[in-house]
């Protein structure tokens, strides 16, 4: 296969996101006013609780299987399982970081602006309260010293409680930071899209129960063939929602071209260069088997584009859209050309 064949195989389907991505960047632009933020946000959360689960679970239990797990020695088997393990990950551990950093966002967003409004009413306070200084003087030298009697008394019972309370205070620490631990493991299981990559797994890795919902005879095969038609709207959907924000990614974004600039040279240069160094090393060492197909997964994995999960995330906890949209754009944009040439790459050292 020659170098513009693979050209025209590798940018087909990142040219299909651009398109698609651009009729939603017009369809929230001004001559449309179709996709406002306010229906961005909408379609937002209808793609996360309903058509990202629906894909993880139907593609998850046509393609995972326990032979392919025990076999994950072979290339196509490798792929099934670490795109469930993939998608495992992305919508737990990424999703709780993506919503931590939004919740540390909006608080220090909140505090600051807060802090403006108090020193305005301060500044307004203080001008009325230097008129009364001098009269309450003291009223408040008076109550100053009662508190200080106060503070005083409460000490002096507070010690020898202190010193009895500090191992079962520990305790009650250590049992509070398990609970919060437990509680966030929770939260991030009841994830929509994760209980779909979960269901999907134990679907597709159980025999009977597979044969109940995927094949041509499945007794419940019309319960796969729906959640299958509604996963089928997970991708047009998010690439419809990172091009409407594109369109105010381009004018509010503050993400500098050089940041842009080093993202793509890490991303699609160092990444796959580093990832021929680790596949070689690890067969090298006898860890990965010669199947080459299974080495070029290996390897393509360093070279791809960042997953668009991660705009969906980004749209939910209202942080960062515009520059998750512009890093993304830029990205998928070089991937056509990069995973050509990596492919190409790769090809030519497992040959």
């Amino acid at each position: 296969m020659g170098f513009w064949s693979l050209f025209l195989v590798a940018s087909e389907p990142i040219v299909q996101v651009l398109l698609i991505g651009l009729l939603g960047a017009y369809l929230a632009s001004g001559y449309s006013n179709v996709l406002i933020p306010s229906a961005r946000r909408d379609m937002n959360k209808v793609v996360l609780s309903v058509f990202t689960p629906s894909l993880m679970f139907a593609s998850l239990a046509k393609t995972v299987t326990f032979e392919e797990i025990i076999s994950c020695a072979r290339g196509l088997s490798y792929v099934s399982f670490s795109m469930a393990l993939g998608g495992f990950y992305i919508w737990t551990y990424a999703y709780s970081l993506m919503r931590n950093d939004g919740k540390t966002y909006h608080g220090s967003q909140s505090q600051s602006n807060g802090s403006i409004e108090a020193d305005r009413n301060g500044s307004c306070i203080n001008e009325g309260a230097n008129l009364v200084k001098e009269d309450d003087q003291e009223l408040s030298n008076n109550q100053e010293n009662i508190l200080l009697s106060i503070e005083v008394a409460e000490k002096q019972i507070e010690l020898p409680l202190l010193s009895s309370g500090n191992l079962q205070g520990k305790r009650v620490s250590i049992w509070h930071k398990m609970k919060e631990t437990l509680h966030k493991i929770v939260d991030e299981l009841l994830a929509p899209p994760t209980i779909g990559a979960i269901a999907g797994f134990v679907v597709g890795a159980i025999p009977w129960l597979k044969s109940l919902f995927v094949g041509a005879s499945a007794p419940l095969r019309v319960f796969q063939d729906s959640i299958k038609l509604l996963g089928e709207g997970t991708v047009p959907c998010i690439t419809l929602i990172l091009g409407g924000n594109l369109t105010q990614g381009l004018r509010k974004s503050q993400i500098k071209p050089v940041v842009v600039f080093a993202i793509l040279c890490v991303r699609f240069a160092i990444l796959p260069a580093f990832g021929i160094a680790v596949v070689k090393a690890a067969y090298e060492l006898g860890f990965v088997p010669y199947d080459p197909l299974y080495r070029y997964v290996l390897m393509i994995q360093f070279t791809v584009p960042p997953a668009m999960s991660i705009g969906t995330m980004a749209q939910l906890f209202d942080v960062g859209q515009e520059e998750c949209s512009v890093i993304l754009m830029w990205t998928y944009g070089v991937a056509a050309i990069a995973l050509t040439i990596w492919s190409t790459i790769f090809m030519w050292i497992l040959s």
